[in-house]
């Protein structure tokens, strides 16, 4: 488990996929987090105090889930830019679709996309039910929806190899064990970063009794 600021940069660094240039952008990133909070409440301001454990790692702990290579990924409902900036500095050669519908998070995501030079890195700016339909390799959601509704949402984004990485607080398992509806190959996972919360991994096939 992940308790520290120093112990939360020591894994990032840790990362095959933090080298120098992916620091800076991480850097840029928590910099211009700080400052925008001042304007718009992105995160509790009581969470900057561990900004590098409770937002950095705890998205960038998705990506050894998921091998290299593997693309698009779409992140879900991304608000502050969490799971989806963190990814894109950390895999750039990747493209990175975030969907975020509200104004000034839109704008908040695309100065932050800019300044840290996440060429492949894209935000669409409209609610998930009118975004067109394509297959992605991962789909994330970071508090986003319950399990059910999420899956109703987004499945038509899945293929049977798209993974899906789900950070779903104290829920995750009674989630998942609540879950009926749908064929899958999900398990919980043991966040690095709270120990009471898990992260929802794996692949759906589709809703039990229908076609995609």
């Amino acid at each position: 488990m992940i308790t520290t600021e120093d112990e939360a940069r020591n894994w990032l660094r840790a990362l095959p996929e933090c080298d120098d240039d992916a620091w800076v952008r991480l850097e840029t990133l928590v910099a211009m987090l700080v400052e925008e909070n001042r304007q718009q409440n992105l995160v509790s301001a009581a969470s900057l105090d561990q900004v590098w454990l409770r937002h950095i790692v705890d998205s960038a702990q998705l990506l050894p889930h998921v091998p290299r290579g593997t693309s698009p990924w779409l992140d879900l409902g991304t608000g502050a830019g969490f799971p989806g900036l963190v990814i894109a500095a950390l895999r750039p050669e990747c493209e990175v679709i975030m969907v975020e519908s509200r104004n000034r998070r839109i704008e908040w995501l695309d100065r932050a996309r800019i300044a840290m030079g996440l060429e492949k890195a894209r935000v669409v700016g409209q609610r998930l039910e009118l975004v067109e339909s394509v297959p992605v390799g991962v789909i994330s959601a970071r508090a986003f929806a319950p399990l059910e509704k999420l899956l109703t949402l987004s499945a038509r984004f899945s293929t049977s190899d798209t993974v899906w990485l789900l950070p779903k607080g104290r829920s995750a398992k009674q989630e998942l064990d609540d879950l009926r509806k749908w064929r899958h190959m999900f398990h919980v996972e043991q966040s690095l970063t709270d120990p009471q919360a898990g992260i929802i991994v794996g692949t759906l096939a589709d809703r039990k009794g229908m076609t995609k």
